[in-house]
């Protein structure tokens, strides 16, 4: 029990620890900042929210990720090339010897937002109140170019805007890469339980 136990803390730190790098180089991006790295994700999903992001440059595409099991997991793929949160709240929820416990990292809850450059998410589910600016839908998703290294598979279906603003943001991740990610205000707390950011 114990053990099983162990390899969830693992899983957790695998999905969670990427996002408590400040400002730093999260995945291998290249001399011009576009994302190219994959990982194997973990067993969990983790929790995103913000009151508010706005976002320059956006793509988005069907794509898979892998497990460890060598299992493929249908995900929709969305890349911002600048992106700001307000009011962030990140979690996941793991297993532990004492029960379910939740790991909830918070910034952006001052005067200044999370920053991320670059960024790419490979999402399980996504809503909000969402304005999109020069939309293309329908682009072959192989010639996508408002983020650097946010293109997909060619012949498949993709869309682009050159800006996105979405209010009561809340989005279910498999993944996150990102050239840098900045937490001002950044707070980890570890609670007994369930205390998802919804």
């Amino acid at each position: 029990m114990f053990e099983q136990g162990q390899v969830r803390w693992r899983r957790f730190a695998l999905v969670f620890v990427p996002a408590l790098a400040v400002a730093s180089v999260l995945v291998g991006a290249t001399a011009e900042g576009a994302i190219g790295a994959s990982f194997v994700v973990s067993g969990d999903t983790f929790k995103v929210s913000a009151d508010k992001l706005q976002g320059q440059g956006f793509v988005q595409y069907g794509s898979l990720v892998e497990n460890k099991k060598g299992q493929k997991i249908p995900v929709a793929v969305s890349g911002i090339r600048h992106a700001t949160l307000t009011n962030m709240c990140q979690t996941v929820l793991v297993k532990s010897p004492v029960g379910k416990v939740t790991i909830r990292l918070t910034a952006g809850t001052g005067k200044d937002p999370v920053v991320a450059e670059n960024m790419i998410v490979d999402a399980a589910q996504l809503q909000g109140n969402a304005v999109f600016t020069n939309i293309e839908a329908g682009r072959d998703a192989g010639t996508l170019d408002a983020v650097p290294g946010g293109e997909g598979q060619s012949g498949m279906f993709g869309q682009q805007a050159r800006s996105v603003s979405m209010e009561n943001f809340k989005q279910v991740s498999w993944a996150v890469n990102a050239a840098t990610f900045k937490l001002p205000g950044l707070k980890l707390t570890v609670e007994p339980g369930a205390h998802e950011c919804f």
